[in-house]
């Protein structure tokens, strides 16, 4: 292993609640929460969706052009932690200090208002500016709020894109360029992504149904979640993380997993752990056909039958860009303050699908009776562009 680095501080706000106390006390309590029906993004529609319904932070505090719901969401995962993020630009130095965040909606939901606005009144609506459709606007923003000079950027490769953030900032740490980096990501609800999916026939009336027989799609979510990572010392450790791409279609998985299974290896090699290590697998999960097929396959074909899994999704629905910070996310609630291993459940009908290997799923109130050592996360991309991230407490 390289020189270790570590996820020191976390913010987080998601359909689950505001901040670590909230969001770790309905992942594991005994009934699903979080996702629930919603009928104002989409017109017409009335779907299970993963919205974020507490007050958002004030994006006063950014000039009109980064003024997005984005924005607000990382505002407000950010003020969770911002005197450490403040501690450590004191420490290191504004140059030393970088953002990498993941995204794939921005600001499109602004594009929306605007647009029905002039097709109603004939004038684009107040406020809106083309910049807050930019990928890069969560990175300048937080970059300008907190006077950084260090790098700055955005990935955006769909739904891989928060979980590559994280492994682009330990790059960071690991060749010196900076000391400190706050990673993670973000995405919002909005009705183009809706409709996108619901051409693809991938999204779930109900709330979605996880590696069932009965599985027809996934729930839309939105939410934000900052890490402060450094090289000093913390309670979790990035312990390693796995690139690859399948190049096998623009929106279909390759069936058997393959670029899936190849990310998890890696993942596995970079930290020098062997399967055995890993007491739980937050799953991808969509709920989609494919996906849970292809997925299901690569991780029975890697760590068995035993295993602990789940999707989190039911809970937080799909965050695109933002699901694979906010699942490391709750991989660190699981690894911390845990000492009975409680473990987030896997909430499904139950219908087995005879057609895929039968994982591990865990049950509402499952438990390792221990601390967790290891955490697997597993994201996955149009494009066959697949993250795996493993987290380990120290």
């Amino acid at each position: 292993m390289s020189t270790p680095v570590y996820l020191n501080q976390l913010g987080l706000v998601c359909a689950l609640g505001n901040g670590r106390a909230a969001v770790r006390a309905a992942l594991f309590d005994t009934t699903p929460g979080g996702v629930a029906p919603k009928a104002d993004v989409l017109p017409g529609h009335t779907l299970h969706l993963g919205a974020v319904n507490t007050v958002l932070a004030d994006l006063d505090l950014l000039p009109p052009a980064q003024r997005s719901r984005n924005n607000a969401l990382l505002l407000t995962a950010l003020a969770q932690i911002r005197p450490a993020v403040e501690s450590a630009i004191s420490q290191y130095g504004r140059e030393r200090v970088g953002i990498v965040l993941g995204t794939s909606t921005s600001g499109i939901a602004e594009a929306e208002r605007a647009i029905a606005e002039q097709v109603h009144s004939g004038q684009l609506s107040p406020g809106f500016h083309l910049a807050q459709q930019e990928m890069g606007s969560g990175a300048e923003a937080l970059s300008g709020l907190l006077g950084l000079a260090g790098p700055a950027y955005v990935i955006s490769t769909a739904c891989s894109s928060s979980a590559k953030a994280l492994a682009s900032a330990a790059r960071l740490l690991h060749t010196g360029i900076c000391d400190a980096v706050l990673c993670g990501g973000a995405d919002s609800l909005c009705a183009f992504t809706i409709a996108g999916f619901m051409s693809l026939e991938s999204v779930s009336v109900s709330r979605c149904n996880p590696m069932s027989a009965n599985r027809c799609g996934i729930n839309i979510g939105e939410s934000a979640a900052l890490f402060l990572m450094t090289r000093e010392s913390g309670a979790v450790m990035l312990a390693g993380w796995g690139e690859s791409s399948d190049a096998h279609h623009i929106s279909a998985p390759e069936p058997e997993g393959r670029g899936a299974l190849t990310a998890m290896r890696i993942a596995l090699e970079r930290a020098q752990l062997n399967i055995d290590a890993i007491d739980y697998i937050n799953l991808h999960g969509t709920a989609t056909p494919q996906n849970d097929a292809m997925e299901s396959r690569a991780v029975a074909s890697l760590f068995g039958l035993n295993t602990p899994c789940s999707s989190t999704k039911p809970l937080t629905g799909h965050t695109l860009g933002g699901a694979g910070a906010i699942e490391a996310a709750l991989a660190w609630l699981a690894l911390t303050d845990n000492p009975e291993g409680l473990l987030p459940p896997h909430w499904w009908d139950g219908v087995a699908d005879p057609a895929l290997p039968a994982i591990s799923l865990v049950q509402a109130g499952q438990k390792l009776g221990r601390h967790l050592r290891y955490v697997l996360s597993n994201s996955f991309a149009f494009g066959g562009n697949n993250a795996t991230l493993i987290l380990g407490k120290v």
